[in-house]
């Protein structure tokens, strides 16, 4: 367990709400990403994060190559601050940072485009015309499990089949001004769901049992075509099963880094929640409730329980069922709550790792020594990439 009352008294002078990461559990949880990557390059996932001190100081770390980004203007941005590796997750049709990617030598050679249809191809040579310089692409193949009529996993890619993919990987290998350099398969219905019953882990068996057939079939054909560098795949959620496929040449992971609460039921690693946010009581309406003030900080994905902040100390609490985590204020109840009083401090995790990071300017790095760092979050540096 986190040790809470340190890391309070670390950060004791400054103002809540703001928001922790222990430094210590950080970097205890990258070691354990690249344990289970087992040699296997793992790319850092920048939306998992969202702090450039710590994408840059992991990117020093043996074992991470690269970073996995999920805007074009996030992606500019990072090369012009010395990334050299940056492979763009989704397709983009932002046209402004379209005409600074083909304006400098450096951004075209680091970055990587995403594309899952030839649609995405036009909309690019539209924007930029014909006789653009060449621009480095790779396709975004849908890894998800389509069976007996269900499709298990995310709506990403159109591409499914070899046929699909290999189709459009044809059309750009012919259309002057693209160079296809790599494969994207993100497997969400394994990497993306705990281990919560034994039906859960026996679908995610046979899933990726059924990826790693057919990504195998896929790389060969697309290889025929072009010099694939790059095949991607996997999350901080099946590193373990994803690098064991030697089809795969890197892995991709980020949150694994916060460990934020919709990573607490997998189990096959028990990673260590490292990113915190803190509260002050700010009244109490009844002696078992204690109100703090902001900490509605709500992740994305289906609206429900799982994607709520959690109060984690003092131990005990919980949020009102009819209030959750609010706009501007926060109550919490349970028996640790007759001891709170005014300007007492309650920590919370959020559910989801780099999005805690986009409600605060920066962040309170506690060294293992009880030392601070403040450091800046994209926010704090007056990034907002959507």
């Amino acid at each position: 367990m986190p040790d809470y009352e340190r890391l309070l008294a670390a950060t004791a002078s400054i103002d809540t709400p703001y928001a922790i990461v222990d430094e210590e559990a950080l970097w205890a949880n990258a070691a354990d990403l690249l344990a289970r990557a087992d040699g296997t390059p793992v790319r850092l996932a920048t939306k998992s994060v969202r702090v450039r001190s710590i994408i840059k100081n992991a990117l020093t770390l043996d074992g991470f190559r690269g970073v996995m980004t999920y805007s074009l203007p996030e992606s500019v941005w990072l090369a012009d601050q010395g990334v050299d590796d940056i492979l763009l997750a989704y397709p983009t049709v932002h046209r402004e940072a379209l005409l600074e990617l083909a304006a400098k030598d450096h951004r075209l050679s680091a970055i990587t485009l995403m594309v899952d249809s030839v649609d995405g191809i036009d909309y690019i040579e539209h924007v930029l015309g014909t006789g653009h310089p060449t621009i480095k692409v790779a396709i975004d193949v849908d890894a998800s499990w389509r069976v007996a009529g269900a499709h298990l996993g995310v709506r990403r890619s159109p591409v499914h089949s070899r046929r699909d993919v290999k189709k459009l990987a044809q059309a750009i290998v012919d259309r002057p001004g693209f160079d296809l350099v790599g494969l994207m398969f993100y497997d969400a219905q394994i990497a993306g769901m705990p281990d919560s019953s034994l039906a859960v882990r026996a679908v995610k068996r046979r899933s990726h049992a059924e990826l790693r057939r057919r990504r195998k079939r896929i790389v060969k054909a697309v290889g025929n075509l072009t010099d694939l560098r790059l095949v991607n795949a996997g999350g901080t959620g099946s590193l373990h099963l994803t690098g064991t496929d030697p089809s795969v040449t890197e892995l991709t992971a980020g949150s694994g880094l916060f460990s934020p609460t919709l990573f607490d039921g997998y189990r096959a690693f028990t990673p260590r929640p490292a990113a915190f946010f803190a509260l002050s009581v700010v009244r109490k309406p009844t002696r078992d409730i204690a109100t703090c003030f902001s900490g509605g900080y709500i992740a994305s994905g289906p609206a429900g329980e799982s994607r709520v902040p959690t109060p984690v100390w003092p131990e005990g609490l919980t949020l009102l069922g009819t209030e959750g985590a609010g706009e501007v204020q926060t109550p919490v109840q349970g028996p640790p709550a007759r001891q709170l009083t005014i300007g007492d401090r309650v920590v919370f995790r959020h559910a989801k790792a780099g999005e805690m990071c986009e409600r605060f300017d920066e962040i309170a790095v506690v060294t293992s020594g009880g030392h601070v760092v403040r450091t800046p979050t994209y926010r704090g540096e007056g990034k907002n990439f959507g």
